[in-house]
């Protein structure tokens, strides 16, 4: 059983998307792969649960039969930072309640097990006079192996290798990066910048992708596409 982290250099930096084509590439592989995002602010009410676009997305290509809830526990509706968002409504976030929530993960006993964070790898959980707690912290207590997302846009030199070194710092693993276009507006000098992180950051890329222009395409399509653009080497030899 293998843990991943999906973390990125900021918030829209394609994480989801990310996330997913790694999910359709491994599970095309063979494997079986649950879905765990454990914090979603922007949610809707959908019946008697709050909803997340994206949770539900990584729960249809996911392949063991998570319900929404199990993929996404903690739910949100105002889309804000997730602490925030608690405090108005007079809750708490925990590393403990998200804890509990990657135990009934681990409990189907997929191949892989891919978490997707929030915002970027210092995420706020709780903010006391005394103490903070961070999405990070969760990572670092189940030891998970971690895949960055660069947002590749100016200023993505210095939150790539910042962030990749926090990673390093906490004592996990950084097994991948991957340099993703999340905007339509391309990065200018986009080339001479990825020679510039693949300088500075030691682990592999494994993807670069590019914004789907492609009107026609779904977005299931293009996540597929984007999935066959993934070198899944460093998660399958694990």
């Amino acid at each position: 059983m293998q843990n991943v982290f999906i973390t990125a250099t900021d918030t829209d930096a394609g994480k989801t998307f990310v996330a997913c084509a790694l999910i359709h590439g491994l599970v095309k592989s063979g494997n079986k792969v649950s879905a765990y995002k454990p914090i979603a602010a922007g949610c809707q009410q959908v019946g008697n649960s709050l909803v997340n676009e994206d949770a539900k997305l990584l729960s249809e290509f996911a392949n063991c039969k998570q319900t929404i809830n199990e993929v996404n526990p903690i739910a949100l509706i105002e889309a804000i930072a997730p602490h925030i968002a608690a405090a108005r409504i007079n809750r708490t976030i925990s590393i403990e309640e998200v804890a509990q929530g990657f135990e009934k993960v681990l409990s189907l006993q997929a191949d892989i097990n891919l978490t997707e964070g929030a915002g970027g790898w210092r995420l706020p959980l709780s903010i006391t006079a005394t103490k903070a707690s961070f999405l990070s912290d969760f990572a670092i207590d189940t030891k998970q192996d971690v895949i960055l997302v660069v947002n590749m846009k100016l200023g993505c030199l210095n939150h790539a290798l910042l962030t990749y070194q926090a990673i390093i710092a906490d004592g996990l693993n950084c097994v991948a990066w991957i340099a993703n276009n999340a905007s339509e507006q391309p990065m200018s000098n986009l080339s001479e910048n990825i020679a510039s992180l693949e300088q500075l950051l030691p682990m592999p890329k494994i993807a670069l992708l590019s914004f789907y222009h492609d009107s026609a395409m779904s977005l299931h399509d293009k996540i597929c596409a984007a999935a066959s653009e993934i070198d899944l080497t460093p998660l399958l030899t694990k």
